[in-house]
Order: structure tokens, then sequence, then C-alpha cells
């Protein structure tokens, strides 16, 4: 399938950015994101296992047969993990500390398998990792964003150094798992607000919320999307 690169950096950053309209991977957004520092690391080590894992599903999807592709994925995937971990132990010690059991944790991630099994096995290399790119700018974009705001009102700084007055009483429900909830939506939000306001602008329909399994990327593979098929028959 041949797409236009810069199309499809896009729709990972804005049409379909994970965080934000898919509502994947919500679970390290929320954990790690008590820091800008914190949110930059994880967005880049996820986007270097997106780009790195899509490139070698993509070679790899006319050899996998359908019954264990995704056993298969998950190994091509914890490989590059274990890469980012040694890289991170070694050059980036207390990033990896402060991140912790997310890293290993990149290898289950939702956003990692959806792409692999929406995009990847379905599409060429050089798209599958203009894709991996793209989601993963869209990702880390979420991650520092989140990270920042929360970092600058639950701690007064940004990357560690202040930057309110003196007499700033930091909100440390807002660096704390509540929230991060109470953030999370706010920018969900916001963002979907903008995508409708732009919509209307180019005289299109407002994009609409994902909704159940069939939204999901993983819905073709998944127990429960196909429970969900049943009941709905």
């Amino acid at each position: 399938m041949s797409r236009n690169p810069i199309s499809i950096i896009k729709n990972g950053i804005l049409t379909e950015n994970p965080t934000f309209v898919q509502c994947i991977g919500l679970c390290p957004t929320i954990a790690v994101t008590s820091s800008v520092e914190n949110g930059i690391g994880m967005g880049l080590a996820a986007t270097f296992v997106l780009i790195a894992s899509n490139a070698v599903i993509s070679m790899l999807r006319k050899l996998v047969p359908d019954e264990i592709r995704i056993p298969i994925f998950i190994v091509v995937i914890a490989a590059f993990v274990t890469v980012i971990q040694f890289l991170m132990e070694g050059y980036a010690p207390a990033l990896n500390r402060a991140l912790g059991i997310f890293i290993p944790l990149i290898v289950v991630n939702c956003i990692i398998l959806a792409r692999a099994e929406a995009f990847a096995s379905r599409n060429g290399v050089i798209a599958s990792i203009f894709d991996g790119l793209g989601m993963g700018l869209g990702f880390t974009a979420a991650l520092t964003v989140l990270g920042a705001v929360r970092e600058v009102l639950g701690a007064g700084t940004i990357l560690g150094l202040p930057v309110v007055p003196a007499g700033y009483q930091p909100a440390l429900l807002v660096i704390l798992a509540p929230g991060g909830f109470l953030m999370l939506g706010i920018f969900m939000a916001l963002f979907r607000a903008v995508q409708a306001r732009l919509a209307a602008r180019r005289g299109e329909p407002a994009p609409e919320a994902p909704a159940g399994c069939a939204a999901c990327a993983m819905s073709g593979s998944c127990p429960g999307a196909r429970i969900e098929k049943e009941d709905q028959r």
C-alpha cells in the first residue's frame, strides 16, 4: 500500500493520537508524567521500539502464520525493549530508575501491539517506519505536555528548574495519580474540541470519539472484542 509519509506522521500526531484520540497506553501515561523529563524519556523509548518493531514486523508479515502472529510480535517487540533498556541503563541510569517497571512493560504496551497488528502487519516497511515515527511522536508529545503541566502545577518546576514565583504553593494532588487522571481528562477534552473546531472550519463532520472494542486496533485478535460482537448479535 502506497501512502504519503507526511500524512502517516500527521495521522499519528493529530488525527489518531494514541493518547488523546485512541485512548490507549494510558497506564504509563498517568504513571510517568509527574515530570516532563520522565514523559520525554518514556515517549522516546516507546518511539524507538515502535519504529524498530514496525519495520521488522512488516518485513516478516508474509512469513508469519496468522495463528502465531501475536506471540511473534511480542518476541520482536521484547527484543527491542531489551535494547532500549540496556541503553538507558548505560547512558541514562537516573531516568531508567525513575521510569522503573514501565520500560520493560513497553513489551505489552497497547500502542506498540496495536500498530504491529493494525499497520505493520499489513503495509510495507517504509510506511510502517513512518507509522511508528508518527505514533511515537504523538505519544511523546502527549506525555511531554502532560508532564510539563503536572510538574509546573505540582512542583513549580520544569526539568527541575523553578519557574513560578517564590510564594507559589504547589498543588501536590496534580503529581499524584488522581491528578494524573484529572489532567488527562482535561487534555482529552481540549484535544477533541480543537479537532472538532478545525473540522468545522474545513466543512467536515466532527470526528467521532472511539466507542467499544470495534474502535481498537487490536479488535481483530482480542478475545474481549469477539465476546462483545457475540453479545451484540
